[in-house]
């Protein structure tokens, strides 16, 4: 029959389809063990009344650097000890700033009275409740703040602490005010890309909590595993089994066939640079600056784009060069001269194409 392989109203591919999220953690994170134990290492220290170790996490998107750090997080809140510290996870990219930051805080310690206050009230009431207990605070994306005077008030405040920043970018340190750097002196935990086979065994352990048995085929698993290996990004075979699924579900199939994983490949976002004219103003006028001069420090980059209007101070001006770079715009180069370290721009080829 026509309609013998249709879904019913009330059925569904999906068992849980949050099990796709990339901030959704399994009970079990898999290949992650040592990095989970480094981190977990560094705050033992607080949940004991003593100052904590610091840690500075990098490595590339999608290889379980946020879903290392709030397993270890959750493992922490669901322990006997887990009430003895104050503990706070923060995204930098959503709070960019030190007032967002303690809002934030406040937000998440139940503190709702943050209105017409200022900073220094603000940090006043986090460190009276965070020096009663101790604290550990997750910091994810922060190299996406826009000043990092936060994390010095904890470093210098809290007494009892344990401070873990997470990033793409493994040089974001060094662009740290040596103040703050001096009193962070974190140990490195490196994270380095999931091989193909990791790949596949995360995505099928994703695969078990999110679908029915049996909805989607071998084949269809095998694309996602392949499509995700080929960008070392586990979130990629995340996004097109949810897609996939959805896909199939709009059909009313019975299973996820590759057909709908192909369908979910063309709706996958391009990975590939945006066109110049497709960039936020600020951007467009940072590019400007670099095609001009070709090739250059960035402090006298910095001095033309404030020449011609730039209204970014110099953390976000970095910021600006750190994502051109990533999109392949521009390369950065790392220099040491008789003067010191330096930082030296070029524009690519792909840029002066254009």
């Amino acid at each position: 029959m026509l309609f013998d392989d249709m879904l019913k109203a009330d059925e569904s591919l999906f068992k849980n389809e949050h099990a796709l999220d990339p901030e959704w953690v399994p009970k079990l994170l898999p290949f992650r063990d040592h990095h989970q134990r480094a981190i977990a290492d560094c705050i033992k220290p607080v949940l004991l009344g003593r100052n904590g170790r610091n840690a500075f996490v990098s490595g590339a998107p999608g290889i379980g650097k946020t879903a290392a750090a709030r397993w270890v997080l959750r493992d922490l809140e669901e322990s006997d000890h887990g009430e003895k510290v104050e503990l706070f996870y923060l995204n930098c990219w959503q709070k960019n700033t030190t007032f967002k930051v303690y809002v934030e805080m406040c937000a998440q310690f139940g503190y709702a009275f943050t209105q017409n206050k200022k900073s220094e009230e603000l940090f006043d009431i986090i460190k009276e409740k965070c020096n009663k207990r101790g604290a550990v605070f997750i910091f994810d994306e922060v190299d996406k703040a826009e000043d990092t005077d936060f994390i010095y008030s904890l470093l210098n405040d809290i007494f009892n602490k344990s401070l873990v920043l997470i990033t793409n970018e493994p040089d974001w340190i060094n662009t740290m005010e040596d103040r703050v750097k001096s009193r962070l002196l974190p140990e490195t935990i490196s994270f380095k890309a999931y091989t193909p086979e990791e790949t596949k065994q995360i995505l099928k352990q994703r695969l078990e909590f999110a679908f029915v048995p049996d909805a989607v085929t071998p084949e269809s698993f095998d694309i996602c595993c392949t499509a995700a290996g080929k960008v070392s990004d586990v979130r990629v075979g995340l996004h097109l089994l949810r897609q996939s699924g959805l896909i199939a579900e709009d059909e009313s199939s019975k299973k996820v066939l590759p057909t709908h994983v192909e369908k979910a490949i063309l709706k996958l976002p391009a990975f590939s640079p945006k066109k110049p004219e497709a960039l936020e103003e600020d951007q467009k006028l940072v590019l400007e600056v670099i095609k001009a001069k070709e090739h250059g420090k960035i402090g006298d980059l910095f001095d033309a784009y404030k020449a011609k209007g730039g209204e970014g101070q110099y953390k976000t001006f970095q910021r600006r060069i750190d994502s051109l770079s990533r999109s392949g715009y521009i390369s950065v180069e790392k220099v040491t001269n008789r003067e010191g370290n330096t930082t030296m721009i070029r524009a690519t080829k792909k840029l002066t194409d254009y």
